[in-house]
């Protein structure tokens, strides 16, 4: 497994519907590097983001979907996602807010 340091684990957030309204109940989603353990993740959003604290992560790793170009064939790039639930204590996380 890659030396993987808490600034390369998470890779960008999820906007989306969904995520964006289970944000009330301080769960934040995020696409994470697919070799990344809950525990990294977990380490990786309360060094990055001041005065957080995760109670739990659940992972999900999507496979690419096949696609089609005329008579290319190809897929989707796979990726893996987290699901990070902050305490009821813990600060919001800013990038989130006002959106």
């Amino acid at each position: 497994m890659a030396d993987l340091k808490y600034y390369d684990i998470i890779l960008k957030p999820v906007i989306t519907e969904n995520s964006m309204a289970v944000i009330d109940e301080k769960k934040y989603t995020f696409i994470v590097h697919p070799e990344a353990t809950k525990a990294q993740v977990k380490d990786a959003v309360e060094k990055m983001f001041d005065g957080a604290k995760v109670a739990s992560v659940n992972t999900m790793n999507y496979n690419g979907k096949p696609k089609r170009r005329g008579m290319i064939f190809g897929k989707t790039p796979k990726y893996k996602k987290a699901v990070v639930k902050l305490t009821a204590e813990s600060k919001d996380i800013e990038i989130f807010q006002g959106m």
